[in-house]
């Protein structure tokens, strides 16, 4: 397979341009169906000569359907974007790149999306759908799943098909409540994905900063007791891999805390804690929920990021256990490479 794909570049690289070109069309088309052609050159920056063109191609191939309202991808389309996700994987090498982060990152498994988030938001959809589909290959009955929040966690439930194979799941939100966001709130991650799994979910209506006086307060709390006892029980663990400036903001710290954390050079954030280049916790907040000392004991983690901006905050996290599931774009997995290659 390998072999045939550096045939085809060589001899025939309009062939691979093409392939990947409509490809990307099938993808622009399922995730926004129904979308008319106009729309979808202006998202994906192409001519609409261009546009009709391929659409009039893929139409004759029975994977596009093409009516007053717009386009969808058809069921024959949506199986070829499904097999072409994982000969686009192997046209661009990018197992041989899962390779050498493995290596580099010193951590068990990395799976790479094909694409660039930064250039193309619709990666966050295919982040989602790869993700969904780890956590599906390894639960099992009985199993407990931590999940944080956030715009990325918030897809991963989104993307998670419906599915009653597996009994008695349970979905816990791995920290307390963060930003104003209710779609990406933690408990709202972890209902979403518990209707999915067919499971059942506990929700967490607790802030995930408070004063040190306030939270030994809370964890007096029954429910909060119960709760806490529930988390350390996690099975598998899905958590967004964030960055600490982007996180302080987040969690509406003092200027001068936040102005303190980075001149210890924090560039990660985890579970309250924050994290400078070597993986070094350099401060940690008083938080709520799973904590580094729970994370050790979880059988199953992982780790989920997208974007460039991102490279520094997973080479720091990657350190924080050794035998994590990694699962990134393209773009940062490049950006790392690149990174640790100066």
């Amino acid at each position: 397979m390998e072999e045939l794909l550096k045939l085809q570049k060589k001899i025939i690289p309009e062939l691979i341009e093409t392939l990947e070109k409509r490809y990307n069309i099938l993808r622009n088309v399922y995730y926004n169906q129904p979308i008319g052609r106009r729309t979808l050159a202006l998202k994906m920056n192409f001519g609409e000569r261009i546009i009709r063109t391929e659409v009039e191609v893929l139409k004759k191939q029975d994977l596009l359907e093409v009516q007053s309202f717009g386009m969808h991808v058809t069921h024959e389309g949506e199986i070829i974007i499904d097999k072409l996700k994982d000969y686009v994987h192997s046209l661009k090498d990018l197992k041989s790149l899962e390779k050498k982060l493995e290596e580099i990152l010193s951590i068990k498994k990395v799976i790479i999306v094909p694409g660039h988030y930064d250039n193309d938001n619709l990666i966050i959809r295919d982040i989602g759908k790869t993700s969904s589909e780890c956590i599906k290959s390894i639960l099992k009955d009985n199993n407990i799943i931590g999940i944080t929040g956030g715009s990325t966690m918030a897809q991963v439930a989104q993307e998670m098909p419906y599915d009653n194979t597996k009994n008695s799941i349970l979905v816990l939100p791995a920290r307390g409540g963060l930003g104003k966001n209710v779609e990406t709130q933690a408990n709202n991650v972890a209902a979403k994905l518990a209707k999915k799994l067919n499971g059942s979910y506990r929700l967490f209506h607790v802030p995930d900063s408070l004063e040190k006086k306030a939270l030994d307060a809370v964890l007096q709390i029954p429910e909060i007791k119960e709760f806490k006892s529930l988390i350390k029980k996690v099975d598998i663990l899905v958590f967004g891999l964030g960055r600490a400036d982007e996180m302080a903001e987040r969690r509406k710290l003092p200027e001068d805390t936040v102005k303190s954390i980075m001149d210890r050079g924090a560039v990660a954030e985890a579970f309250g804690y924050y994290f400078n280049k070597k993986g070094e916790k350099v401060w940690e907040s008083s938080t709520v929920g799973l904590s580094l000392l729970d994370l050790n004991n979880v059988k199953n983690v992982i780790g989920i990021a997208c974007g460039e901006k991102k490279a520094e905050a997973i080479m720091a996290i990657a350190s924080l256990r050794r035998d994590m599931i990694l699962i990134i774009d393209e773009g940062v997995s490049r950006k790392i490479l690149e990174t640790t290659s100066e």
